[in-house]
């Protein structure tokens, strides 16, 4: 059972290293692509409050 799981006695498919490999790179690139877009989000919408708050009108009294 444990060689079917592993592929063969020698250890795991180099294949499969790779693979995972390539997919541990690909969620470092997708998170820090992440962590990019929620920066510039915050930076917009501060930028979008401080533009509506400069071009309201004054309150009637």
């Amino acid at each position: 059972m444990a060689k079917a799981l592993l592929g063969h006695v020698g250890g795991p498919d180099p294949r499969m290293v790779a693979e995972m490999r390539r997919l541990q790179r690909r969620v470092r690139d997708l998170e820090a692509e992440l962590v990019r877009l929620q920066e510039e989000n915050e930076a917009l919408t501060s930028s979008e409050v401080m533009h509506s708050v400069k071009d309201r009108e004054p309150a009637l009294t």
